[in-house]
């Protein structure tokens, strides 16, 4: 998952990636503000979920230590 992530980041297109975990409530309010920026947004951005509890190593990889984290990403750099 972490190899096919990076490749995502590799694209000219910016990155969301919103980590997230069934369990958290805040989570769950942020969820549809996440679905209608993609539909504000389009193509422009592409939008990721990651279930940390289902991609731990993913997490681990990009350092999350709490949830709702949302990291954007640009040039394959966090901005």
């Amino acid at each position: 998952m972490v190899s096919s992530l990076q490749s995502l980041l590799d694209g000219e297109v910016p990155v969301l990636i919103d980590f997230t975990a069934t369990w958290c409530g805040p989570c769950k309010m942020q969820a549809p503000i996440l679905t209608e920026l993609k539909k504000e947004v389009g193509d422009r951005v592409r939008v990721i979920k990651i279930d940390i509890d289902k991609n731990p190593q993913v997490a681990a990889a990009f350092q999350v230590q709490s949830v709702p984290t949302i990291i954007i990403f640009k040039d394959r750099k966090p901005i």
